[in-house]
C-alpha cells in the first residue's frame, strides 16, 4: 500500500502557498456568482471508450477493469504506453496495490463468474484506487480508498484535476461505495495507521469563499475506523 503521508509536506505547501505573481484560478465558483454561467459536462467526441484488461490485487477475489476515454489524434493517445500504429490504447497504471490514472469507472469481476459489476453510476474521474493490503493482512478486510473528482466545480463543463478532489472508500468488490470527505473541500493527502486500524486524512476548507485554496483557508482533520459497519467520519483538531 501507497502511503500518502510522505507528500504531505509538499502538497500543503503548494496549497497554502501565498499569493504572488499570477493569480490561481478558482477550483470552486458558488452559486449565485455573477457572469459564470452553468456549463454541461460534455463528452469529447476526439475521444474513443476503451477498458484496460483487468488486474488482480493479491488477495482478493475480484479482478478489476479501468474504464476510460483515449483521445484520437495523430500523436496518439493521451495516457500510458500500449500502442498500435501510434495509437495509445492503456488508461491506467498498476504497481501491485493501486491503480493509477485518468478513468471514468471501474467495473469489478468476481474471479468465478463473468458479470462485471460497475463502481458508480455517477460521472467521475478517478485518479487513483489503492488496496490496503495491511489492513488485509492484519483484520482481513478488504478494502479501496480513490481520489476521484466527483463534481465540475469551476463549472468549466469538465471533470479534470482543476476540479476539487474528493476522498472514497468501498469494499473489494466495489460496494459500499462511500464519500468520507467533506462535499467542497479540497483533499490534501490520507495515511493509514493500522495499529488503530484508522485512515486519517486531511482537507482544506475555503472559509473566504474565494474560489482558491490559499494560506487564509482552514485545514481540517478526519479519521475514520475502517473496521466500523458504517465508516463514520470523526474529526479531530491537532493544533489549538
Amino acid at each position: 500500500m501507497k502511503n500518502f503521508s510522505k507528500y504531505s509536506v509538499l502538497v500543503l505547501l503548494a496549497l497554502l502557498a501565498s499569493c504572488k505573481g499570477e493569480a490561481e484560478k478558482p477550483k470552486v465558483i458558488y452559486e449565485g456568482e455573477k457572469n459564470t454561467p452553468e456549463k454541461t459536462v460534455v463528452k469529447d467526441s476526439s475521444q474513443i471508450k476503451i477498458a484496460d484488461l483487468p488486474i488482480y490485487m493479491e488477495g482478493s477475489k475480484y479482478l478489476i477493469h479501468a474504464i476510460g476515454d483515449v483521445r484520437v489524434s495523430a500523436e496518439g493517445g493521451s495516457y500510458g504506453s500500449s500502442k498500435t500504429n501510434s495509437m495509445s490504447y492503456a488508461i491506467s497504471n498498476y504497481n501491485r496495490f493501486e491503480l493509477t490514472g485518468y478513468f471514468e469507472n471501474l467495473k469489478f469481476q468476481h474471479i468465478d463468474s463473468t458479470d462485471l459489476r460497475p463502481l458508480t453510476d455517477k460521472a467521475v474521474q478517478i485518479q487513483t484506487a489503492t488496496y490496503l493490503n495491511t489492513i488485509y493482512d492484519k483484520s482481513k478486510q478488504q478494502i479501496l480508498v480513490y481520489s476521484l473528482v466527483d463534481s465540475d466545480t469551476n463549472k468549466d463543463g469538465k471533470l479534470d484535476a482543476n476540479d476539487i478532489k474528493a476522498l472514497y472508500i468501498s469494499t473489494m468488490s466495489g460496494q459500499k461505495f462511500t464519500k468520507l470527505s467533506t462535499e467542497l473541500q479540497e483533499l490534501i493527502d490520507w495515511s493509514v495507521v493500522e495499529v488503530q486500524n484508522r485512515l486519517y486524512f486531511r482537507t482544506i476548507e475555503d472559509i473566504n469563499k474565494n474560489g482558491a485554496f490559499d494560506k487564509n483557508d482552514k485545514v481540517n482533520y478526519h479519521f475514520v475506523n475502517l473496521l466500523s459497519k458504517d465508516w463514520a467520519v470523526e474529526t479531530y483538531e491537532p493544533i489549538k
